[in-house]
């Protein structure tokens, strides 16, 4: 079978237009182009791809499916493993997980797997707004209580495989809206969204409760959640402890952590001051200090904020940088300026204590450390300074240590991630813990991933007084 090397192009905001909005900038494929994809699929009999997906997504028939015209059989397929292909389509690291795998990499472009997808997923919830699919079914209803806390991925994801199996789940989430990361993270350009809270609509239409306004730890403990009369606990709380540098000058006004950028701009719509009441910094020239997913989402914000220059600087090299090529390449698109091989040393800031220069040091790198990647290096006497009237520094992020120290016996590791056994059980008897909280920060679908092998391992704690 011919196979063509290259994938269907997804049609996308033209970067001239996308930089002035926040509108999301790939719009998706049309029906004749989803089906087009599909046929470069080769169906194997042995699909290295399913194994690269954190969840098990059945790839294969879903895209069979697909390529038949049978969408309503592709998002049965879709939803038996995943609940959220419109979210995780747009989201997940395809390119180093399912795609990585494909076998038609030999041949040239992998199968566009996400791009398919987003496509079913968009598909699934249009077809519920007309009531032409149903939510996935529940088992009969079962009197035990399951307490979820987060509702971010690993804790909506848990939250859907308990409400199938028949439990009551509660979901408490510390915010004032729901969706965790995926809500306060995550641009609308990348992420819009209407569809976290279409597919929390569906949790709530299988039986899931919410409550905001809910940071366990503080107006409730975990124990309080037992004595309350719930039979388990799953602990999905995510990372959102920003880390900085620790260097002189990061205490200076219009510097922020990425973290706190993200949440003004995206869950306190900032970019709509003063409709919406939470001001931002709207700075002419920007620079963010990272070079992870997180610092392209917010140099991308800082542009569509109205930065005259937008800049990343990164110790390493773009070959090293861990952020999703699609995303660095949108960037570099929108005109991004990218300083490699430099690392801040101070923040300098003007007579008003607001930052003004960063001194900057060039790096070039040496040996691979214990990760494989080459460790930077610097280069003494290359300082130089960079004009800034913003920083955002986005070199991740760490558990918060509420529920640890608010929990007798919770065991955490050096980084503040609570420790798990093979069945994610923590330290405490009946509390199950996944995702960031538990990795550091990672992707949405391994979260997902740790969130459903929670769920099953609840199931069994509850049914077999074990796991």
């Amino acid at each position: 079978m011919r196979v063509a090397k290259e994938q269907v192009r997804m049609r996308e905001q033209e970067p001239s237009i996308r930089i002035k909005n926040f509108d999301e900038v790939p719009l998706g494929y049309t029906l004749e182009q989803a089906i087009e994809e599909s046929t470069r699929c080769l169906v194997c009999k042995l699909p290295k791809c399913v194994a690269g997906c954190p969840v098990g997504v059945d790839i294969p028939d879903f895209i069979q499916a697909l390529r038949e015209n049978n969408l309503f059989l592709a998002a049965q397929i879709m939803n038996r493993t995943n609940l959220f292909p419109a979210i995780t389509g747009r989201v997940c690291p395809q390119e180093t997980q399912c795609e990585k795998e494909c076998v038609v990499n030999r041949l040239g472009e992998p199968v566009g797997i996400g791009k398919l997808e987003r496509f079913v997923g968009d598909w699934i919830i249009e077809a519920r707004a007309r009531g032409e699919f149903p939510i996935p079914e529940v088992s009969q209803r079962r009197e035990e209580k399951v307490a979820v806390i987060g509702s971010g991925p690993a804790g909506l994801a848990c939250s859907a495989d308990l409400a199938k199996l028949g439990y009551q789940v509660y979901v408490f989430e510390g915010l004032h809206e729901l969706g965790g990361v995926l809500t306060y993270g995550i641009p609308e350009f990348r992420l819009p969204k209407r569809i976290v809270k279409e597919e929390i609509r569906v949790l709530e239409k299988m039986g899931v409760k919410f409550f905001v306004n809910h940071p366990i730890g503080r107006t409730l403990t975990i124990q309080d959640l037992f004595e309350d009369g719930f039979k388990a606990i799953f602990v999905g709380s995510g990372a959102g402890l920003p880390q900085f540098l620790g260097l002189p000058g990061e205490n200076l006004g219009g510097i922020y952590s990425a973290n706190e950028y993200l949440t003004r701009v995206n869950l306190m719509r900032a970019y709509l001051f003063p409709k919406y009441d939470t001001p931002v910094k709207r700075a002419r020239r920007v620079a963010v200090i990272g070079g992870g997913n997180v610092a392209m989402d917010a140099v991308r914000t800082a542009l569509r904020m109205g930065a005259e220059e937008a800049m990343i600087i990164y110790r390493r090299t773009r070959e090293e940088m861990p952020a999703r090529e699609e995303e660095i390449k949108r960037a570099e698109e929108e005109g991004i300026k990218f300083v490699y091989l430099t690392a801040p040393v101070r923040f300098i800031g003007d007579e008003n204590g607001m930052v003004k220069q960063i001194e900057c040091i060039k790096m070039q790198l040496g040996e691979p450390d214990k990760d494989g990647r080459r460790k930077p290096v610097p280069i003494e006497g290359s300082n130089f300074f960079v004009d800034v009237d913003q920083v955002i520094v986005a070199i991740g992020t760490v558990p918060n240590p509420i529920l640890s120290i608010t929990t007798p016996g919770l065991e955490i590791d050096k980084h503040g991630g609570i420790r798990v056994d093979e069945n994610m059980m923590t330290s405490v008897k009946g509390v199950f813990a996944g995702g960031d909280i538990v990795t550091g920060s990672a992707t949405v679908i391994t979260a997902m991933g740790a969130g459903r092998k929670a769920a099953e391992s609840i199931h069994r704690y509850i049914t077999e007084g074990s796991v």
